[in-house]
């Protein structure tokens, strides 16, 4: 060996290593190694992967120079994004960004008569090694209920010389999320290509789906700069180093060969059944038997059989041992095969075995080393399913006898999978004798039959004598609960057992492993539950040792039908000295419906014997089925000392938090909460589920306060889960409410059997909070809810007369009604409607929905809805106020067909504390193909004369409203103020009260959703004008890129008044923009996102026929009696006497004009209406109103201001 001591001798060596990398940078050879030749990674670009990351993640439109190679265009891969609107099928977000901004690979739509397949093919790589593997989020989902095929995705590697060779399957189950894999891609010594496959002949647009693809420890040793290895390591020819374990292990780590060539490894006895068994044996016992095969005589086109490919050759010619159930049937359940006898040995000088074992699908029941000399026993075991890889084994044996060693595999009675061993290595110590009697004095005891059926055990509740059936699950207060945890490891560290007979101590603990992948260790339970909702797991943990940062320590679960799920805990670092290091840890496991394994993962940073992961103390706490945790407030629950009946979904897509600091109840209390903004979230779906609910006499109501607030935030549904998992709509709420608590009532409609309810947030936009609070459940009918949108229920509203209203929706029936509701403005959206016809509902027949019974009050309310009437003559809709007591009283009536739009009406409620119900009677009139409908129901605590022309946001939006129809916008203006505001950059106070608790609407910039996103801001439909003066104030400081537009929008055509793109310095600046109209029209104030900053709208008003220098244009009419202009000016005066006889009543109505659509050729009748999840909303009526102050003069000069048709900017004191 040669001694390096100068130092320049060692540069010049540096620097000539540095110039060869440089020159490598310039060749091909250079090009897609795994390795960054070029200082800049250049060499590693397009190469099915990116950078010095080696990570693909579809955002750049190249795709990372991955191709569709897809034989059948009817079937193929396609680069994707989410699109504007939670999809019905395919992920509802990419992976690397979580939003719909972000890019995947989807599948197209499969409409076929036979099997197509889907090719995504990645340029060619240079050859990789033996640890190389790619980790990738993939995405399945059956969302069209067709099933998705035995082999819906799976991945392959095609070699220079076009042999292929499967190197991938996942499970076929249908889960609506993203789930974490990884392919083990091994020792390829040829360049080569992936291929990500799909094979189906029904199935919807992008079910099918990868992102975030990542490869992982794939380059060959890097030559080393010195002249000689690190000590513990062996030279490569090529001047790389590797470890003196990876010599002659039957695995070439060098990448050339040289660790495994005959002059370090010839008196190895190598196997790789290329040629045959070598001295093994085959014969057995048992009638199930291993063969010698390869993945040629099974399928290449089936990759649910055989390995795939073998561990020597990782090709599917090459050859290896394998057993499964035979096409005959299991008729028994383990086979073996052996070696031929051997010398005994010394424990200075072991026989050491290393094998290649492949233990995939739900067929592998585990595989087992035994010695056979006076007596058979175990010396290794493996249990369970490992994945699609080759798993490297090591045995050592010492006896003092001859023996042969026994390799003996479980296979279980499933649909596919089996067991694979290849390489089988022996060391010279493993000399063959020449003895050939048989010598066994004493076979292994039979276990005898399991004391309960497989699914009860390690079911959480002992079914046997002396709790057998519990006793090795793995919970440490069973004398053998801890031998229930069993290595799961395919890499260099591994868990294993310290027990102390005397101490009795006893804690799993990570140490060196055999396995050549460099992945986490993991030890896993055997099959447990299925469990309750209060199910935790107990335990201690220490990561000691001399480094700050000592490695990771995880919980996971792996459920029987899901497969692997998230991580469940994590710790990061260190976590002490001494008895002080040991730290306590409880994780919530929760309700698991199908059986699952629990696992602990960890990595050490480096393994050292001064430093260690522990874990002991593990208990499984409160986990069985059955078992649900006492609450005494049951279902109510305002989450100040925990979740009382409600727990967390464990099949949905994410949790909600328990939120400190924002509540309903005391204001700085807890809250359940979603925030659609945390960019760790990902999928569609989380849910909070109740316990289960006995059947009662009658039904309930559910009453609860909700947050929805963003630009872009997603929805709130409650709903209904019978005994089958049968799912039911009860409420729903989507789209911005304001930063502020509303209230809700929700009917639960009588149930005959047990059930159990639901919060469920869905992720269909990425900017916003959900939050619920102070949840309470009572038997009983609810009172008139503030709110009533139909979706999923009809809110204990109720029919009578001639006709039944029907709860309906445009899709459910071709019958003449509206094509769309209002709520969500499509033709899923339910309402209510009366069919008119003659032959229906007579002329002067009538049908009356009346609502529940609301309690009274003291103060004048306003009933906002909305109506649609179709046909020619379809009759007239009349609102009626009645009292419990005493005469109804009449608030609205409309009997004009007004076009196919959805139009508002309002009346006012003054009931003196008389408890009420709203009717809305229908009256025929003897017309064709006629209907009269009603939407979205909503009681707000100010008067109608609140909510007109003027607004200045402190009691809601008035007559203003955001729109759900995403043919014209895809966020909402929000309401909010400084004061409220934790998480959106907002004016420090608004220009109504100059304050920080005045409100404004305003509309973020921001990286959650894309830039130039608009957002609509309608008023009511206004009548034709001469001139109507719109006024409003806006705040646009240090805000990129965002621009608001003033529009007129008439017979579905937009006309544009007005555009500002940026302001000057001044906190707020007014606008007056005159608008004349020879049509019906409505008012949009546009804002539309930069990429930072805000726009925020205080202080709208309109004059109706009064232009912006106070010139009456039109004719004064009589007090309108519509809604648009400003609100039904009808109030009802109830006066509670002792006889509660009504007194007086004063009635005023307004004639409501034509809707236009929001856009041309929009298929939404009521395109441009405004959304009812959004209409109406209201801070908490404990504000305090001042008076304006005069604090926000103009100050001189803004940029960027376009003025259109009849529009002037006025400067206001």
């Amino acid at each position: 060996m040669v001694h390096l001591r100068s130092p320049g001798l060692i540069l010049l060596l540096s620097l000539q290593f540095a110039a060869g990398s440089l020159t490598r940078c310039l060749t091909p050879e250079g090009k897609c190694d795994f390795v960054c030749d070029c200082s800049d990674c250049t060499d590693e670009l397009d190469c099915g992967y990116r950078g010095r990351g080696f990570e693909c993640d579809f955002e750049d439109a190249g795709m990372c120079g991955w191709t569709d190679q897809s034989t059948n265009e009817a079937y193929s891969w396609e680069r994707r994004q989410r699109g504007d609107t939670l999809p019905d099928s395919g992920p509802s977000s990419d992976y690397t960004t979580g939003t719909a901004l972000g890019w995947f690979m989807g599948v197209t739509e499969a409409l076929a008569d036979s099997f197509s397949t889907a090719v995504l093919t990645s340029p060619n790589m240079k050859q990789s090694s033996p640890t190389c593997r790619l980790r990738l989020r993939y995405f399945l989902w059956d969302s069209g209920h067709t099933g998705l095929g035995p082999t819906p995705l799976w991945a392959s590697i095609l070699r220079q010389d076009s042999q292929e060779a499967i190197v991938w399957r996942p499970e076929a189950s249908s889960v609506r999320g993203w789930r974490e894999a990884t392919i083990f891609l091994g020792r390829i010594p040829t360049s080569f290509q992936i291929q990500l496959n799909s094979q189906r002949s029904v199935g919807r647009r992008g079910d099918v789906a990868v992102d975030q693809l990542e490869f992982l420890d794939c380059a060959l040793p890097s030559p080393h700069a010195g002249a000689g290895c690190p000590q513990g390591m062996m030279r490569c020819r090529n001047e790389g180093c590797v470890e003196q374990r990876q010599v002659c292990d039957g695995s070439d780590d060098c990448g050339d060969g040289s660790d495994e060539d005959e002059t370090k490894c010839g008196g190895y006895r190598r196997c790789d059944f290329e040629d045959g068994l070598c001295d093994w044996d085959l014969s057995s016992l048992s009638p199930l038997k291993w063969t010698r095969t390869n993945q040629k005589s099974f399928s290449v086109a089936n990759p649910l059989e055989g390995p795939g490919r073998d561990h020597s050759k990782n090709s599917a010619t090459g050859h290896f041992l394998y057993v499964t159930v035979p096409d005959g049937g299991l008729k028994t359940d383990w086979a073996a095969f052996q070696s031929p006898r051997l010398e005994p040995t010394t424990s200075s000088h072991p026989c050491k075995m290393v094998m290649y074992t492949h233990q995939f699908g739900q067929r592998s029941g585990g595989l087992t080393v035994l010695v056979a000399d006076k007596k058979i026993y175990p010396v290794w075991k493996r249990g369970g399913a490992l994945g699609d890889v080759w798993v490297k084994a090591e045995v050592e044996i010492v006896t003092n006898s001859t023996f042969q060693i026994l390799i003996m595999a479980a296979i279980r009675d499933f649909p596919y999978g089996g067991i694979a061993v290849d390489s089988i290595v022996l060391s010279p110590e493993c000399r063959l004798s020449a003895e050939n009697n048989t010598w066994v004095e004493e076979f292994p005891k039979s276990p005898g039959d399991p004391c309960a059926e497989p699914d009860m055990m390690c079911d959480f509740h002992p079914d046997c004598e002396g709790d057998k059936d519990e006793a090795k699950c793995g919970d440490f207060c069973y004398t053998e609960g801890s031998s229930g945890w069993t290595d799961s490891s395919i890499g260099n560290q591994g868990w294993e057992l310290y027990k102390n007979s005397t101490s009795k101590e006893e804690y799993l603990y990570v140490a060196e492993a055999t396995g050549q992948q460099l992945t986490e260790a993991q030890t896993r339970t055997p099959l447990l539950g299925p469990s309750g909702p209060a199910c935790t797991l107990s335990f201690d943990f220490a990561l000691t040792g001399n480094p700050d940062h000592i490695g990771e320590l995880s919980v996971r679960v792996i459920d029987s039908l899901l497969g692997v799920r998230p991580k469940l805990w994590e710790f990061s670092g260190k976590t002490g000295t001494g008895e002080e290091a040991w730290k306590h840890a409880e994780v919530s496991v929760g309700a698991r419906k199908h059986r699952f394994q629990l696992a602990f993962e960890a990595r050490a940073l480096k393994l050292s014997p001064d430093l260690e992961i522990n874990v002991k103390n593990i208990h499984f706490v409160s986990c069985h089925a059955d078992y649900v945790p006492s609450s005494p407030t049951a279902l109510s629950c305002n989450f100040e000392d925990g979740l009382c009946g409600w727990f967390q979904d464990n099949s949905d897509n994410f949790d909600w938090t328990l939120l400190d600091g924002m509540d309903h109840t005391i204001g700085i209390g807890k809250s359940f909460t979603v925030d659609m903004w945390d960019p760790s979230l990902r999928g569609a779906l989380g849910r909070l589920v109740s316990t289960t609910q006995l059947a009662g006499p009658t039904g309930y109501c559910l009453s609860f306060f909700y947050k929805l607030y963003g630009p872009n935030t997603g929805a709130l549904n409650v709903k209904v889960l019978d005994n089958n998992g049968f799912e039911e709509i009860l409420w729903t709420r989507s789209g911005a409410h304001g930063n502020t608590w509303h209230e809700a009532h929700c009917p639960v409609p009588h149930q005959l059997t047990n059930f159990r309810l639901m919060f469920e947030a869905v992720r269909s936009g990425f900017d916003g909070r959900v939050a619920i609070d102070d949840v309470v459940l009572v038997s009983g009918p609810c009172t008139v809810p503030r709110m009533c949108s139909f979706e999923g229920q009809g809110c204990g509203y109720s029919s009578s007369g001639d006709v039944q209203w029907l709860h309906r929706s445009g899709y459910t029936t071709s019958m003449a009604g509206p094509k769309t509701d209002h709520t969500l403005e499509t033709e899923h959206g339910f309402y209510m409607m009366a069919n008119t016809e003659a032959d229906i509902l007579p002329s002067g027949g009538t049908t009356v929905l009346t609502s529940p019974v609301r309690q009274g009050t003291t103060k004048t309310e306003c009933v906002h809805f909305w109506y649609h009437m179709g046909g020619e003559n379809p009759g007239s809709l009349t609102l009626y106020m009645k009292p419990v007591e005493g005469e109804r009283v009449m608030i609205f009536s409309d009997g004009v067909n007004q076009g196919d739009v959805w139009r508002h009406g309002n009346g006012e409620i003054t009931s003196n504390l008389v408890d009420w119900q709203l009717e809305f009677e229908v009256v025929g009139a003897g017309g064709k193909k006629t209907y009269i409908a009603v939407d979205d129901i909503f009681v707000s605590a100010h008067s109608c004369q609140d909510q007109g022309s003027k607004c200045s946001l402190e009691k809601g939006m008035c007559s203003w409203s955001n729109t759900q129809n995403v043919k014209v916008d895809k966020l909402d203006w929000e309401l909010t103020s400084h004061e409220a505001e934790g998480h959106y950059t907002v004016p420090t106070e608004d220009h109504t009260l100059g304050t920080e608790r005045g409100h404004f609407l305003f509309l973020p910039s921001n990286d959650r959703t894309p830039a130039n996103q608009n957002a609509w801001l309608l008023s009511p439909h206004l009548p034709p004008t001469k001139g109507t003066c719109l006024k409003f104030w806006v705040y646009n400081r240090f805000s990129s890129g965002s621009k608001l537009k003033v529009w007129r929008l008439s017979l579905g055509q937009p006309h544009q008044l007005l555009e500002v793109d940026e302001l000057g310095l001044e906190p707020w600046r007014r606008f007056d923009v005159n608008i004349t109209s020879s049509d019906e029209y409505q008012i949009v104030i546009e804002g539309i996102k930069g990429t930072s900053g805000v726009i925020a709208l205080d202080d709208i008003e309109y004059t109706i026929g009064i232009d912006c220098n106070k010139k009456v244009t039109d004719p004064l009419t009589s007090p309108s009696k519509g809604d648009n202009a400003g609100g039904i000016a009808a109030s009802v005066i109830v006066v509670l006497l002792l006889i509660a006889t009504l007194i007086a009543l004063l009635i005023y109505y307004l004639r409501t004009k034509n809707r236009a659509e929001a856009v041309r050729e929009t298929s939404s009748p009521s395109a441009g209406a405004t959304g009812f999840s959004n209409d109406f909303y209201e801070p908490e009526p404990d504000h305090v109103t001042v008076p304006r102050t005069q604090n926000h003069p103009m100050a001189a000069g803004f940029n960027d201001v376009h003025i259109y048709d009849d529009v002037r900017e006025m400067e206001v004191a």
